[in-house]
């Protein structure tokens, strides 16, 4: 009897767990197919759970999915593709220039996005919805869907924490160990690099103030109609908990408030799928082992200058590896027989082969992951943005080396490949992190969805919100209070200092009583 009483107060529990079928709205605009698969990975998910779930994205389902409905957008391809075309040009220009690009791209996205006509047709229906996952770059503007909806919000970082994630939800960031996303540091920094590291955290905020408040807030103000909350205020409050694609283990240590949960690798596949015949037979007779080589959703190889193409066509050559690459166009001059190219892969299933040596990546989050996951070393060649990082965070833990896109050449690419394939203590490096990134007491994406079903639940979780959304910038710092106490002490001694001369100067000399007594 006490049996079947225990196991009834568990099913109670479990079932007061459970959220009844919600309607959710999932906002994944940018064109980066990447950032696409990370959060559609959740909302499929979502779906199977029986929610109903509808997408704004520009990459639809190529097969219909049960609770699934998207929402395409076709406008945006015309306005970012010229772009997303030149983004290896990106690598030669400095930091600021990366960053300029980085927001025109952003605001591109936005304006294209909250204009195409599926999207307006949205904001002007009478639809309704429980709650709103929505990607976080670069997209304060589309904070307007949680108000207009009347929903609470989750937002979805691609990569890890980073100034549009933070100031959500108020997670500090201290520069003295937290490297910038636009920086290679590491956590360890030199007084040089702390120094850089903060001046960039400085220039972040101008860059926000200057550059990206005002554009955000014009699309915000002219996409959502009727009375509504100042785009800032609607930033203190419509979020309330951000995942993001990163975990610790394959990271950095760093501070996080309650509605910040680490996410990293929820769209890698937990058991592999099978690949096609043709790469499957490809891969099993590789004896010598395989090669990856992709440059990411983003970033063509085609569009590689023909010098850097040649430098990797014949290093290709020399090897007794096979390599597959992904390469945009139907033929690549030259391909030698160890090659075999394609327009896409399936990415997380390949690096799972146990036959995949080494991957040659751009260094995205999404492929440093996925290789850290499946153990497998990697050669970076960073472009833009957090790529940097990534590669930097490769080398110091001994499972990658980086090769500067501008010093691309036959014999730094050999050098380096040599260097890996030789060394097996990259691969047990790997392998190393691999382990203890896996160890984990829930799969990523087990942890995300209850996240998204916990803000239902409770309302939009105004319980974990940060009291650090209601400060302002002096007080954030505790800045006003370091004034009084440094501040005050200063003024009153400077009084008393001041008070001590007076009174001195007001007495008469000793001499001077002597002349009067002496006349």
């Amino acid at each position: 009897m006490k049996l079947w009483l225990l196991l009834l107060g568990c099913a109670w529990i479990i079932s007061n767990q459970d959220v009844h079928s919600a309607k959710i709205l999932g906002v994944f605009p940018t064109t980066a197919k990447s950032h696409y698969i990370v959060g559609s990975s959740l909302m499929k998910a979502l779906a199977s759970k029986g929610h109903e779930v509808t997408v704004i994205s520009p990459f639809p389902q190529q097969k219909p999915l049960k609770n699934y409905r998207d929402i395409t957008t076709t406008k945006i391809w015309p306005v970012v593709q010229p772009m997303l075309d030149d983004l290896l040009n990106v690598a030669d220009k400095g930091i600021i220039d990366g960053i300029k690009h980085t927001y025109d791209f952003g605001h591109r996205v936005m304006n294209s996005t909250l204009t195409d006509p599926a999207v307006v047709s949205l904001i002007d229906s009478n639809a309704t919805f429980d709650l709103i996952v929505l990607e976080i770059f670069m997209t304060d503007a589309m904070l307007g869907f949680c108000h207009h909806f009347k929903a609470p919000c989750i937002g979805v970082s691609t990569f890890g924490a980073s100034k549009w994630t933070s100031d959500l939800v108020g997670t500090p960031s201290p520069p003295s160990y937290v490297p910038n996303a636009f920086l290679g540091f590491s956590d360890h920094m030199s007084f040089k690099e702390r120094m850089i590291n903060t001046l960039m955290s400085g220039i972040e905020i101008i860059v926000d103030k200057v550059l990206d408040a005002p554009v955000q807030t014009s699309i915000y103000e002219q996409s959502f109609p009727g009375p509504k909350p100042t785009l800032v205020e609607l930033k203190k409050k419509a979020v309330s908990l951000v995942l993001l694609n990163n975990h610790f283990s394959i990271s950095y240590p760093r501070p996080y408030v309650t509605g910040m949960i680490e996410v990293g690798g929820m769209h890698i596949n937990r058991v592999p799928k099978a690949l096609p015949a043709n790469i499957q037979s490809f891969m099993d007779n590789a004896t010598d082992g395989v090669i990856y080589f992709s440059m990411g959703s983003n970033i063509k190889s085609k569009d590689l200058p023909t010098e850097k193409r040649d430098a990797f066509l014949n290093v290709f050559s020399k090897l007794k590896q096979k390599v597959l690459w992904k390469w945009e166009d139907e033929n690549l001059p030259g391909k030698p027989d160890n090659v075999l190219i394609q327009k896409w892969w399936p990415q997380d299933d390949i690096l799972a082969h146990p036959n995949v040596k080494l991957f040659i990546t751009h260094g995205g989050l999404l492929s440093t992951t996925e290789s850290l996951y499946h153990g497998v070393p990697v050669i970076g060649i960073p472009v833009f943005g957090d790529q940097y990082l990534n590669m930097a965070k490769a080398e110091l833990g001994g499972y990658g080396l980086s090769v500067a896109y501008a010093d691309i050449s036959e014999k730094k690419l050999l050098n380096a490949l040599k260097t890996i394939l030789n060394d097996p203590e990259f691969k047990v490096n790997a392998l190393a992190i691999s382990q203890r990134y896996r160890d984990q007491p829930l799969t990523p994406l087990e942890l995300a969805v209850f996240w998204a079903e916990y803000v239902i639940r409770q309302k939009g979780a105004p319980h974990i919100r940060a009291a650090a959304m209601d400060l302002n910038l002096l007080q954030y710092h505790n800045l006003d209070v370091l004034a009084l106490l440094i501040g005050l002490p200063i003024v009153i001694v400077h009084i008393l200092v001041k008070l001590v001369f007076r009174k001195k100067s007001s007495k008469p000399s000793n001499k001077t009583d002597k002349r009067k007594k002496q006349n």
